[in-house]
C-alpha cells in the first residue's frame, strides 16, 4: 500500500533501520551527541535564533507557543480544522481570543488582519497556519507577519509550519515561532514536535508558563543537549538520520525545487483530467481535490490500486480528497498516483482512459516535451 496521506507520510527503510537499533537511554553522553548534531541540522532548516524539540505530536507545540508567547489576546486565523484549533487552545487556557473565519478554501487576506489588530490593542499574539492542511491552502503568512510588525513590533507571530517546514523555503523573518511536526515533510512516525524561535519571543517567553510545555525549562535544557523531560530518543536518532539523508541527496534547496515540481505535476496532471482543485491559493504540501464521487475514488484508490490518499473533515467529509506531496518521494509513485486516478475516473464512466494523468505529470516534472 503507497501512503500519499499528507500526515503521517512514509517514514524511508533507512530511517526505520537507525530507529530500531537499541533502546538508548536519554541522560547518556551518546545521546547527548545525537541531540547536538540533531540540533545543529535544524538551526539549518528552520534559520531561526532557537530550536526546541518537544515529545508532544504537533498540538503540542502549538499549546506551548500560544502559553507562553500570548499573555493578553489570540488573534488566530481559522480557515480550517487546525486553524480553528488555536482559538480552542487560547479559551483552554482563559486568554481572550479573536478570530478571523474563512471558508476552507479560502486563505486570509492581509489587510483583514491589519484591521483587526489596528482594532484591538490587546492583541498580542497571532497565530496562523503556513499551509492549513484540512484543505490543502496556502495562506500569505510572511505578507501578514510583515505587516503586523511594522504595525507593532511586540506582537508575536506564531506560524504553524506543520505542513510547510521541509517543504518550501519560509521566511522567517518577522516569524516568532515557526511550529513542526515529525510526521509530516520529516517523514518520520508522530511523537516529535519542534519550534524554531526568534530573539524577540526567547526574551518574552522570560521565566516560561506552564509545566511540561514550558519552553524557558527546554531552552535551558536543550542548550545543553539534553531535555527538561524525557527526550522521544528513537525519534531524535530517526530524525538526524532523516536530516542527514536530505543533505546526501542534495540538500534542502534540491529536497524543496522537487516538491515544488511535484506539486506543480500533480495539479496540472489532474486539472488536464477534468478534475477541479479545491483551494484558491494552494499549498505546495498536498493538491486537494473537490469532486462528487470523491468518497468512492478514494475508495477505489485504496482496494484497487493500493493508494491511501486522505478525505475530509467535518463538512468537507466525502466532498474532497487530499493526495501528499511532502517528502523524498519517488517520481514513479507520484506517477502512479495519479495514473491510478485517471484510472479511477475512468471505470466510474467520468471519462476514457488515454493515459494523459501520467503524460502531463511527466512533462512537468522532469521537464520535456512531448
Amino acid at each position: 500500500m503507497l501512503l500519499f496521506t499528507p500526515g503521517p507520510t512514509p517514514v524511508p527503510q533507512n530511517v526505520r533501520n537507525a530507529m530500531s537499533d537499541e533502546t538508548m537511554h536519554h541522560r547518556t553522553p551518546e545521546f547527548e551527541v545525537i541531540f547536538e548534531k540533531t540540533r545543529k541540522y535544524l538551526f539549518e532548516l528552520f534559520k531561526s535564533d532557537e530550536v526546541v524539540m518537544l515529545s508532544s505530536s504537533g498540538t503540542g507545540a502549538m499549546e506551548a507557543a500560544v502559553v507562553n508567547l500570548c499573555h493578553k489576546t489570540l488573534l488566530n486565523v481559522n480557515s480550517g480544522k487546525f486553524g480553528e484549533r488555536f482559538g480552542k487552545i487560547a479559551a483552554a487556557h482563559d486568554l481572550g481570543s479573536i478570530e478571523i473565519k474563512n471558508e476552507w478554501d479560502t486563505a486570509v487576506s492581509v489587510e483583514a488582519v491589519v484591521e483587526a489588530v489596528k482594532g484591538n490593542s490587546e492583541i498580542d499574539a497571532i497565530a496562523v497556519q503556513i499551509s492549513e492542511s484540512a484543505g490543502g491552502l496556502r495562506h500569505p503568512v510572511e505578507a501578514i507577519a510583515k505587516a503586523v510588525k511594522e504595525i507593532n513590533p511586540n506582537i508575536m507571530i506564531i506560524a504553524d509550519g506543520i505542513t510547510a517546514v521541509g517543504v518550501e523555503k519560509i521566511d522567517i523573518t518577522n516569524i516568532d515561532a515557526l511550529i513542526a511536526g515529525s510526521q509530516k515533510a520529516l517523514m518520520l512516525p508522530p511523537g516529535l514536535a519542534i519550534l524554531g524561535l526568534s530573539n524577540a519571543a526567547i526574551e518574552k517567553i522570560g521565566k516560561g508558563r506552564g509545566y511540561y510545555f514550558n519552553l524557558a525549562t527546554e531552552i535551558k535544557s536543550q542548550r545543553k543537549n539534553t531535555t527538561a523531560w524525557t527526550a522521544a530518543t528513537t525519534l531524535t536518532i530517526g530524525l538526524l538520520e532523516i536530516l542527514e539523508t536530505i543533505e546526501k541527496n542534495g540538500g534542502l534547496e534540491k529536497l524543496y525545487e522537487e516538491t515544488k515540481s511535484r506539486a506543480e505535476a500533480v495539479r496540472a496532471s489532474l486539472e488536464a483530467i477534468g478534475l477541479h482543485i479545491y483551494p484558491k491559493t494552494p499549498a505546495l504540501s498536498m493538491t486537494t481535490v473537490d469532486d462528487e464521487n470523491a468518497s468512492q475514488i478514494r475508495k477505489m484508490l485504496k482496494n484497487d490500486f493500493g493508494v491511501n490518499v486522505a478525505g475530509g473533515q467535518d463538512h468537507l467529509n466525502g466532498k474532497i480528497f487530499r493526495i501528499n506531496q511532502m517528502g523524498l518521494i519517488p517520481p514513479y509513485e507520484m506517477a502512479w498516483v495519479v495514473n491510478s486516478i485517471e484510472l479511477s475516473l475512468a471505470r466510474l464512466g467520468r471519462r476514457a482512459y488515454d493515459g494523459t494523468a501520467n503524460r502531463v505529470f511527466n512533462e512537468i516534472y522532469f521537464k520535456v516535451a512531448t
